[in-house]
């Protein structure tokens, strides 16, 4: 028998693309019989207006596995937010998890018995632009899945390795910050 996952966390960072098409998921990955399949029921019975939570999806009436539940990181009050969010990001997000399950980062023969949370970004930007890139959103999107469930699965960064790297490092925002830039 496996070892059980109870709880395993991640997140990663993949931009570089054309304008609004960051991403930044942050996951929960875990059995369904433990906290992480009670948090997938309780969210996904307790809707909240603007942060909608829906499971991930090839396309209409095919859910990927393991069960993933997407739940927006911003408020959803524009339709065109919500159509790209709902279709591009949710339809990434789905193939991201068959990554990797298809890279072994989720076991393969557990997939039913898992479940994952996915706090997901998409740029408010995609609101006023006047045209986004779907096949870059989508390729960075998906990349930045598979890597966030890559790194959950590894316990990624590492203790010593945070330990080692923590004062070289200096978070964006803050730097900007200090700069006078926000």
């Amino acid at each position: 028998m496996s070892e059980r996952i109870i709880l395993r966390a991640g997140e990663a960072l993949v931009a570089g693309g054309p304008p609004n098409t960051a991403s930044e998921p942050e996951v929960i990955i875990g059995e369904l019989d433990g906290p992480v399949g009670t948090a997938i029921a309780t969210l996904t019975g307790d809707q909240v207006v603007g942060h909608s939570r829906v499971f991930a999806l090839l396309n209409t009436d095919i859910m990927v596995r393991p069960v993933t539940l997407c739940v927006s990181k911003v408020s959803v009050t524009e339709s065109k937010y919500t159509s790209i969010l709902m279709g591009t990001v949710q339809y990434a997000i789905a193939n991201g998890v068959l990554d990797a399950v298809r890279a072994g980062y989720l076991p393969k023969d557990r997939v039913n018995d898992l479940g994952i949370i996915c706090s997901v970004w998409l740029s408010p930007g995609v609101i006023q632009a006047e045209s986004v890139d779907h096949k870059a959103l989508f390729e960075i999107q998906r990349k930045g899945m598979t890597e966030a469930i890559r790194k959950a699965m590894t316990n990624e960064p590492s203790i010593d390795w945070l330990l080692e790297n923590q004062d070289k490092i200096v978070h964006k925002y803050y730097q900007m910050g200090i700069d006078g830039k926000i």
